[in-house]
């Protein structure tokens, strides 16, 4: 393939990419946020895969597969196997602001994210023009912003696991040698963050019989005033 088709395949995957960035900001249902990232981790490999095409980069195939085989299949089999299925089916999620003005802070955010890989390009790869970099800055930026208005404990996760995808799709253009023990590495931490989470959440689950962030707060701040009582 030519270099010009590779570079409009990539164009075409990381625009895919930031829509899933945005869906993910306002979906409402636990599975459809996770079935969002899904896609979007498949979108980030393939974008590795078309960057090695282009570049015979060998480490960019090495990322795309340690993708692929990780956070489109063992990431939901793990949720699953410790994620009680009513929280990981759950309809609705609870956020602090409603959809129309998430998706306008949304927006306003990946404009951000747009001026602020340009200095960022120019001082680190002055070469690469390609979209990589302000749409992956666009979604580790959505991401955290998933994670400061959602409520619930899977979909804070899979903000997380968004912002990584996000630095992995500009990383993977600006260090195109990237080491595959580097992406490993990584991936194994997402794995023991997301089994941990895992756990945590099918214990409050069966305990307090929510998942609500906000929820657990306030049953830490009446601990205390409890055990005074007893006093």
């Amino acid at each position: 393939m030519t270099d010009q088709l590779l570079d409009n395949l990539n164009a075409l995957v990381t625009g895919l990419f930031l829509l899933t960035a945005f869906g993910i900001v306002a979906m409402r249902q636990t599975r459809g946020v996770f079935n969002l990232f899904i896609i979007q981790s498949i979108l980030l490999a393939l974008s590795a895969l078309i960057l090695g095409l282009r570049h015979g980069s060998e480490d960019l195939y090495g990322v795309a597969l340690v993708n692929i085989i990780i956070k489109p299949l063992i990431l939901p089999w793990l949720l699953r196997i410790t994620v009680p299925e009513e929280v990981y089916t759950r309809r609705e999620v609870s956020q602090a602001l409603n959809i129309p003005t998430s998706l306008l802070i949304a927006l306003a955010l990946a404009i951000l994210a747009y001026f602020i890989s340009q200095p960022l390009l120019n001082a680190v790869a002055p070469e690469f023009q390609g979209p990589n970099v302000p749409i992956g800055i666009a979604g580790l930026l959505l991401g955290a912003f998933a994670i400061t208005v959602r409520r619930e404990a899977i979909p804070l996760l899979v903000g997380i696991l968004a912002m990584e995808n996000g630095a992995f799709l500009s990383g993977i253009a600006i260090s195109r040698g990237l080491p595959l023990l580097v992406e490993l590495a990584i991936a194994t931490d997402g794995l023991v963050v997301v089994f941990i989470m895992g756990v945590l959440t099918r214990a409050a689950k069966r305990h307090i019989g929510t998942t609500a962030v906000g929820e657990l707060a306030r049953l830490k701040e009446m601990a205390p005033a409890a055990g005074e009582g007893e006093e």
